[in-house]
């Protein structure tokens, strides 16, 4: 399981035990997208090979309000 803590200036992840932190700026890069408009599917997409993703997509912008 994939642990996502979102915050103004990027993620907290922990996937598979091991912690990292994603910054909102190579986020951004990696999406073509500003930070608020990218998804916590997008995200998890980045993390993981192939994730199982359930449930509508939220925005991080809606997410950190």
């Amino acid at each position: 399981m994939t642990a996502l803590s979102f915050d103004e200036n990027g993620v907290d992840v922990v996937y598979e035990g091991t912690e990292f932190r994603l910054e909102k700026s190579l986020i951004e890069e990696a999406v073509g997208k500003s930070y608020p408009d990218v998804t916590d599917h997008e995200v998890l997409q980045m993390v993981e090979k192939s994730p199982a993703l359930s449930g509508e997509p939220r925005r991080i912008g809606d997410i950190i309000r």
